[in-house]
Parts: C-alpha cells; structure tokens; sequence
C-alpha cells in the first residue's frame, strides 16, 4: 500500500456529474464485473470527499454514494460529502438524498466513518435506512477509530467489504489509490506525527527562481499562479522565510476561489524583518512569526501590538516548527520559500511533496538563485527522486509534480492499549490521571465546543434557538445586547456559518475588526457564556454525559497549545478553563456540590 498514491499526484478537480449519465455509464455492467463497479462507485466517493478539502481545516474528508443494484449494474439514489468537522455526515445526506431507495442498497465509502464513543450518526443511518451492503475504501488511519464503525456494521447484519483487502487488480488498485489521496494529509499526520507538507515554486527553464538582482515577478504564467491560490485554499497554513518577506512583500492570500484563508507563518532566526509588510495586516488572515528565543525583543512587541502571534524555539529548526504544528492540529501545509529554507526542510525530512511550475523561460546568471539551496549532495547517486511523478501542461508552463516520501502504510494494525496489557499485565491503561482534548476526532472529541452537537438555548426574548455547536453559540454572545443594528446580522451570520470553524473565524474576525459591536460586559460574562453551553450540550446528549462521568477522578485538560485562555497551552502554561468548566459541570451531574467551586473562575481580560 506504500506506493499506491501513483497517477493522483495532482488534484482531484471535482467536476459536475450529470446524474442519469452517471448512472447510464454503469447499468451495463455484468454480476462478473462486481469488483469495477465497486471501483468505480468508490473512486466516485473519492471524488465528493475532495470538495471540502481546504473549505474548513483540519478535518479528515468524507463522501458517500449509495447505489441500487439494477441488472448487475447499478443506479445511484443518493450522493454526500463532509463539508467540515461539526456539520451534517455524508452518510446522512446520501441517506436522505435517497429515502427509501435505500432499502437493499449498497453504501460506497472512501474511508470508514470516524463514530466514536456513541456518536454513531454515520453508521446509525447507515442500518436504518435498510442498507444492505457498505464498500469502504480504506479503513480509518486513526487508531481509536479503526474498525470500530466496520464492526458496528457488521454487528447489524449488514455485509462490509473493505477495498483490496480480498482481492487486488489495477482497477481496485486506482480506486484505493484516490481514497489514499483525498486523504493523504491525514494518512501523514496519523502516521509521521507531522503535517503534510508540499513544497511549491516556480522556476525558468534553467532553474531560476529570481534574476541576480532578486526580481521575481513574474516567472510562472496568470494560469499557474490561479493553481497556487487553489494550492493555498487547501492548505491549513502557507510557511515562507524572512528573505521572502524582504524581497517580495508577499500577502499569500487566496485571491481567486471560494475555500478558507489558510494562515501564514513566517520562519525567521533573526527577525530581520521590515517594520511594515503586507503579511502583518492581519485584519483577514491570522500571521504567525515562528524565530530563535530571544531574538530581536522590541519586534516581538511591535509584533504583537499589530496582532501578529510570535513563537519562540530554543532552535528555529523545520521539524521542531512542523511538531508544533501537528500539536496544533495541522494537517497540509505549503512551503513557499525561498532556496535556503527549502534545502533547510527537505534536509530535515519534513516535505512529503513537491510542486514544481516549470516556466519556458531562460534569464541565466550564474548568481541566480535556484529553488533548492545547499543539500551537501556531491555525487549524483546522492540525488532525491521524487515518487510517483506526473505532469500537466498550465497555459505556457509545465507542472512537474511528485513524493519525496511514499504515501504511509498504515495497513498493520497497532494493538490497543487494551490488548497491550492483555499481553502485559504490567501495563495499565487506567494509570494517567491526566485526560487530554482537543479535536473532535480524538477519543474524548466529544468534549470539544467545536464537535457537532447542536442543542438549543432561549434567547433575550425567551424564545428558543437552535445553535449547531457550542462555538457557534459562544462566538454570537459577544455581540448579544449590543445597541449597534450591525451586531444582529453578526450573530445571524455566526448562527448560519456552515461549521464551528467558521463561526469561530467569523466572530474573531469582527471582535478583531469591529470591536464596538462586542457587548461592554464580555469579558465578564464569557465563562457563563461557555458553561451554560456545555451544559445543554451535555445534558441533551445522554452518552456525552456519560462518557464526561466516566472521567471521575481524571484532569481533563483541553490540549490546545496556542489557546492559553481556555486550552492547557503547548507547557501546560495555559489557564484550561474549558477543562475546569467541564470538571465542574462533571461534579455538579455527580451531585457532588462542595466541589462547585463557585470561586475557582475568576475572572480575566484574556481574550479567546
């Protein structure tokens, strides 16, 4: 499985399908030619799965077909795909895209369905709907996930088969290899313990980046630089170096499409860096200057007060950024660096990917840079040879794309700690007392403001609303009672944003923005705000309950190491008063009212 990224290196563009010539194509087929339709429904899944990638990071991306058998073929009676974490499964909409259609239908997945710990929406409509048989293309990468939603299925009766894993031919082979790649950034994460990172640049035809004098605009064509902004709207963030920001100036925006602001980060040792940037107007998108402890103090200040987040490393090295950003929930980002910092990652083994825009142009000079600096390479055996190449004609330039490293093996399964004490029984799994949170796929998503639970709440009229999330809920309060017309359409526009992702980045924007329109008392009523949330949430949703009482006697703390207001922070620096609220409303179901601690929540002029 470690090579069958193959002919998927560039992206799946996700174009219209007519749906009766869809179906046409494959009514056709034969009872003997089970395995292609079967290939092809799943590669159609790949398909829907690739239209939210980019629209709200990080989540894994799922689609859905559910097909009828017709004369050895097949009719598809319902389509859906994960839009983002915290909105409507692409089980669900396949379901009711279909109705009753459904009954004796066969579901083609791309990947098993993440249900954990009860929330099993996915696989629950899935058996009620009266579906018969599901197609998974790959199993779930993430370990307490894994087999769990297989098992669940086939509990109920329904028959699962999982793609190539009984048998293998080059049509099942390019089916599993699109599912590998809808998903790869996971595939990485879950494996590598780092995120996916692509490095990207544009170049002549003699390998130049830039002329001797450092002039760079522009070397790739209007064509290739529309396939960069689309590049960037499927990335969580876009990394440069210090030199880029010298030289170019850059916005590293998403000018062209409709997907998420992924944000920038700048890599810089020294802060040498221009007082005034385009990247440091961080009104849209959020900047964050990763440098060398201690460097430059006065600029760390004057970075802040323009709202740039800086993080300091003992050493500003590439893998020490990427474990970061794994710990941040990253799962793509694009290097668009210069030579030094792209010789830097690649020697570090943190690029997985390279895009290369080769442009039909030659400008010589042998001081012009060139997009890879100094490797320590002295014989040509040395070389690195990328994987999997492929390549595509962009206006005048040449796409050349390819893998630094083979796409993970994730096929050996990794004993739970459950059989890992049946082996040893020195080894406990009750041993921590510590419970950590952060992403909605983690095995305690649940606990998240972020996971999707939607509950409802009264609001200033008494009147009950329903809020899809606890984020969504929490971000309009900032605007509630405000005497501004504007803040009303701000909440109606957090209350409609498509997933708490959205909402998050919506209400922070305008708090950021417009902070007028934040009701005078926020900062002392947030953590009510908060609380009052989680604990509708948790007490409209039994198995949330339960799952939060069977923490008793643990720490929960919210992982999130950027957050030090309500997260644990990366040192367990931070605050955690999502944690703490969460341990208070565990000891209020528990009944245990001397633990209230009515006191412990003091308040702060910290902002989320």
């Amino acid at each position: 499985m470690a090579h069958l990224l193959g002919g998927l290196a560039t992206p799946l563009l996700c174009k219209p399908i007519n749906a009766s010539s869809f179906n046409n194509n494959y009514t056709s087929a034969s009872a003997s030619s089970l395995h292609a339709l079967d290939s092809l429904y799943i590669k159609r899944a790949a398909e829907l799965a690739d239209k939210s990638a980019g629209f709200t990071a990080p989540h894994p991306n799922f689609g859905c077909v559910i097909a009828h058998p017709n004369n050895g073929g097949g009719t598809v009676v319902g389509e859906g795909y994960l839009y983002a974490e915290g909105t409507i499964p692409a089980e669900v909409q396949a379901v009711e895209a279909a109705g009753e259609r459904c009954r004796g239908a066969t579901a083609y997945l791309n990947m098993e369905p993440g249900d954990c710990h009860s929330n099993s929406s996915a696989v629950s409509a899935l058996i009620k709907a009266g579906i018969s048989r599901v197609v998974i293309g790959i199993r779930n990468p993430l370990q307490h996930l894994r087999g769990n939603a297989i098992h669940a299925l086939r509990s109920e009766g329904l028959q699962v088969d999982v793609l190539g894993e009984d048998t293998q031919n080059k049509i099942i082979e390019e089916a599993v290899k699109s599912c590998l790649f809808v998903n790869a950034p996971l595939l990485y994460r879950a494996a590598c313990q780092v995120p996916f990172s692509v490095l990207k640049y544009a170049m002549t035809l003699d390998g130049k980046i830039s002329t001797s004098s450092g002039h760079a605009s522009w070397i790739s064509s209007k064509k290739s630089r529309t396939r960069v902004f689309e590049m960037r709207g499927r990335s969580d963030a876009v990394i440069v170096g210090g030199n880029t920001v010298r030289k170019d100036n850059p916005r590293l925006t998403v000018r062209h499409g409709g997907s998420h602001l992924p944000r920038r980060i700048v890599l810089s040792q020294t802060l040498d860096l221009p007082e005034d940037a385009h990247i440091w107007n961080v009104s849209e998108v959020p900047t964050i200057v990763a440098t060398q402890r201690g460097a430059r103090r006065s600029f760390q200040r004057l970075l802040a007060s323009k709202g740039v987040e800086v993080v300091e490393f003992d050493i500003l090295d590439p893998r020490d950024v990427m474990g970061y950003l794994y710990d941040r929930g990253y799962l793509s980002i694009l290097w668009e660096c210069g030579g030094t910092l792209a010789a830097s990652a690649i020697s570090s083994g943190v690029i997985h990917k390279v895009h290369a825009f080769v442009a039909p142009k030659i400008i010589g000079g042998k001081n012009a840079p060139s997009p890879v600096g100094e490797l320590g390479m002295v014989e040509m055996t040395q070389a690195l040879e990328l994987i999997d190449v492929c390549y595509e004609q962009i206006g005048p330039d040449i796409l050349v794309s390819g893998f630094l490293q083979p796409v993970p093996d994730l096929t050996p399964t990794i004993p739970s700690v459950e059989e890992t004490s049946a082996i040893d029984p020195t080894i406990s799994p009750y041993e921590s007392s510590i419970i950590f949170f952060y992403k909605t796929w983690d095995p305690y998503g649940g606990f998240s403001n972020f996971s999707l639970h939607p509950f409802q709440m009264p609001n200033e009229n008494g009147e009950l609303v329903t809020w899809s999330s606890v984020e969504h809920y929490y971000q309009a309060q900032k605007f509630v009672g405000a005497s501004d017309p504007v803040a009303k359409s701000c909440m109606e526009e957090i209350q409609c944003a498509k997933s708490p992702e959205e909402a998050a980045r919506i209400g922070r924007r305008i708090q950021r923005q417009q902070p007028n329109l934040v009701r005078p008392d926020w900062e002392s009523v947030k953590i009510d705000a908060m609380y009052k949330a989680l604990k509708c949430k948790f007490t409209t949703y039994p198995y949330l309950n339960s799952l939060l009482l069977s923490t008793a006697g643990s720490v929960l703390v919210e992982g999130s190491p950027h957050d030090l207001f309500w997260g644990g922070g990366r040192d367990g620096e931070g605050l955690n008063y999502l944690g703490r609220l969460l341990m208070k409303l565990r000891s209020e179901f528990l009944g245990d009212s001397s633990t209230s601690q009515n006191s412990l929540f003091h308040q702060t002029s910290e902002n989320k």
